[in-house]
């Protein structure tokens, strides 16, 4: 069996018209990589434009402020990428003279670059033979060869790797990669697998054994976390809110959110209102409590599930300090605290 063949000549006829395969400009190729981590492409494809647009070159991302970058991530989670992504840009100009490292040891260096990414960006910009190895390839190879080692592993990651790398097509390790990725994306799926016009359907073990949806092996991963979120909206007579910016290293760093009462259980309307008497901004002040959302939000993090509601607190008295509401927009949130932005009224 051919794979390397057969999988070059699956994707020159299947291959979708995406604007990164356009070009081999590593600047672009690095950002289509960050953007689709953990990322579906109908759901990336609008940031790439949007990012390629404000920032056409790495001299134009690096010279951007934080806050501009997660503004215009809002929305594809997993934030530690887009900071990643702008402490990389920086660093690109300001130690490597705008000058994009051009080798897998020298592009594994630049934060937030893993193996994969690192792969996908020297075989594509520069043509260096080193395989890919993504949630696609572990999902075509498992199932095509019949492999049983748990891909969340290092015994699986090498043995994979190893694989791919037998596999790669020297000439072109760029088309090859792209080949075994898009297999995976668009043939080979999690759930129903398009068998029928597989062009290894007759050479596949997990086809002739009927294992298909045993494979890939996964360990189970740590239970998820409940949490419970309790959003406290301000609202002064003046129309300003207060916003905070979340520090430390836990989620959303860096993002603003409305002030937070963070609870191991949901919590009642009294339980908030004695809160609320701690917070220095509403001392000596009268306010009026009540509930937006009686069911909880539930926002779902791949470590954690945040049970959130969000608490309406009226205030006739104006802020001396806060935000006009006119502007919380202007701030980089969590989509969880954009969709809420974005349904109340206010």
């Amino acid at each position: 069996m051919n794979i390397t063949k057969k999988l070059i000549n699956w994707y020159s006829v299947n291959k979708r018209d995406l604007p990164w395969r356009k070009t081999t400009n590593p600047y672009f190729i690095w950002l289509s990589e960050i953007i689709l981590q953990q990322t579906q492409v109908a759901q990336g494809l609008p940031y790439y434009v949007a990012f390629t647009t404000k920032y056409p070159t790495v001299y134009d991302l690096a010279k951007a402020e934080e806050s501009q970058v997660l503004k215009l991530w809002q929305g594809l989670g997993y934030y530690s990428r887009a900071r990643n992504l702008h402490a990389s840009a920086k660093y690109i100009v300001n130690e490597l003279d705008g000058v994009f490292p051009n080798t897998y040891s020298e592009i594994i260096k630049l934060k937030g670059v893993g193996d994969y990414t690192a792969s996908a960006i020297a075989s594509i910009s520069f043509n260096e033979v080193t395989a890919v190895v993504d949630g696609n390839v572990y999902r075509g190879l498992s199932r095509i060869y019949g492999i049983s080692t748990p891909i969340n592993t290092g015994k699986g990651f090498k043995e994979f790797k190893a694989l791919a790398q037998t596999l790669i097509d020297k000439k072109q390790p760029a088309t090859f990669n792209q080949a075994i990725m898009e297999f995976g994306a668009r043939l080979c799926k999690p759930k129903n697998p398009d068998c029928n016009i597989c062009p290894f359907n007759d050479s596949c073990v997990a086809l002739q054994k009927n294992i298909i949806g045993e494979l890939p092996v996964k360990l189970k991963s740590l239970k998820v976390k409940k949490k419970y979120f309790n959003f406290i909206v301000m609202l002064s007579s003046d129309k300003k809110t207060i916003l905070e910016k979340r520090e430390g290293k836990g989620i959303w760093q860096n993002l603003y959110q409305f002030p937070l009462i963070e609870t191991l259980k949901p919590i009642t309307i009294l339980e908030v209102e004695k809160e609320l008497k701690g917070f220095s901004i509403l001392k000596n002040k009268t306010f009026n409590l009540a509930i937006y959302n009686d069911n909880e939000i539930i926002h779902k993090l791949s470590h954690q599930h945040l049970y959130t509601k969000f608490w309406i607190v009226t205030i006739d008295e104006t802020f001396s300090q806060g935000v006009s509401i006119e502007k919380i927009i202007d701030f980089p949130v969590p989509i969880l605290i954009g969709n809420f932005i974005e349904s109340f009224n206010f």
